[in-house]
């Protein structure tokens, strides 16, 4: 397995944990794929796009919404998976962000099938992957430790 992954294709991604605050509490964005899994809007880097410029262009992209403000790194994750017989190493940058409005809208086109804003304890029940539920803690202690909410 490990020449395998020695050989796997690489792929390098960006993402968005977005958060509003609604009356004092911290609402994540969580957006469900054409598998029906939860998670965040990410995607690939274009050309030589910086990880937090796609982050931004990609939640843009797949919910219609505008960011705020970017708030810092939260965590990079990697993951191998199968696409077409292939295996392909994806590394993917996540960045903290406030939404600047609240009404998502789901890219229908590239597979989003829902969007759903939801306090911390619910959206890490519902995320689909543990890589995914460790970076929306480490998301939600930097918004907690920052005092963006109350």
């Amino acid at each position: 397995m490990a020449r395998a992954r020695a050989r796997a294709h690489q792929e390098r991604s960006a993402g968005g944990i977005v958060y509003r605050i609604e009356e004092g509490v911290p609402l994540f964005l969580l957006i469900r794929d054409s598998y029906q899994n939860w998670g965040f809007p990410k995607g690939h880097l274009e050309g030589e796009e910086h990880a937090e410029a796609a982050a931004v262009r990609e939640v843009a992209e797949e919910t219609g919404l505008a960011i705020r403000d970017v708030r810092g790194e939260v965590e990079t994750i990697d993951w191998y998976f199968r696409f077409h017989g292939r295996l392909i190493h994806k590394v993917c940058a996540f960045f903290l962000m406030e939404s600047a409005d609240g009404d998502p809208s789901p890219q229908h086109d590239e597979g989003i099938t829902a969007c759903r804003w939801l306090p911390y304890d619910e959206a890490a029940r519902l995320v689909s992957y543990a890589n995914a539920r460790r970076v929306l803690e480490r998301a939600h202690a930097m918004v907690m430790a920052r005092g963006l909410a109350t």
